[in-house]
Formats: C-alpha cells, sequence, structure tokens
C-alpha cells in the first residue's frame, strides 16, 4: 500500500477544472463528512456491527476514490471486506490507520487548495 500515493494530483485537478470556483468547497464538504465517516467507523466498530462497519466503508471508499485519495479508499475497501466477512479482530488498527491517512490527506488538500 506504501507505493498507493495520499493525493492523486491528476484526478484533482480534473475536479478542479470541472468544479472551478466551487472546489474550495467541495474540498471542505469532502473533509467535514469523512470526519463523520470516520467516527461512524469507529461507533460501528464499538457496536460490533459488521454491517454497519461494510456500508460505512464501502461509502466512504467511494468518497475517497471520487476525491484523488487512493490510499485512503484501500484502507476503506479492507474495512469493509473484513466487516462483510464479519472479521473484526484486525479492524480497530486499519481504522486507526485510516484516521492517520486522513490527516495527512486532510493536510495535503488544503495546501493544494490554498495553492491553486
Amino acid at each position: 500500500m506504501n507505493e498507493t500515493p495520499h493525493l492523486d494530483q491528476e484526478a484533482l485537478a480534473e475536479l478542479q477544472d470541472v468544479m472551478d470556483d466551487e472546489f474550495g468547497v467541495l474540498i471542505e464538504t469532502f473533509l467535514n463528512d469523512s470526519r463523520e465517516r470516520i467516527e461512524g467507523l469507529r461507533q460501528a466498530l464499538e457496536g460490533q456491527d459488521p454491517e454497519a462497519l461494510a456500508q460505512m466503508a464501502h461509502s466512504f471508499k467511494g468518497s475517497c476514490i471520487n476525491m484523488g485519495a487512493p490510499r485512503l479508499g484501500a484502507l476503506c475497501q479492507i474495512v469493509e471486506k473484513a466487516g462483510k466477512e464479519r472479521r473484526l479482530d484486525d479492524v480497530p488498527a486499519t481504522v486507526d490507520a485510516i484516521g492517520a491517512e486522513f490527516r495527512e490527506v486532510s493536510g495535503m488538500l488544503e495546501i493544494f487548495v490554498a495553492n491553486n
């Protein structure tokens, strides 16, 4: 997974072209939504709810991929698969990794927006 980039610069540039003046709003929405999704993953894990965990991870994965955050999306895919297979033992570490990766991505996105 380490060879997967934090951000897909081409995808971000395309989004920026399409969204134009709304790009900053899109990024802010993604960041706020992601914080809620990470909290939702933690709650589903605490509640030992593999279905909710898989659904939340699936939805978050799509959002990450669409926003050009492939490593974050790949981590969400791991959690989604674990939820579908009802294997929750390894999930806390992956959810922690999602949190750490999100912090990395959010800082990079804020710099990207400020510089473009």
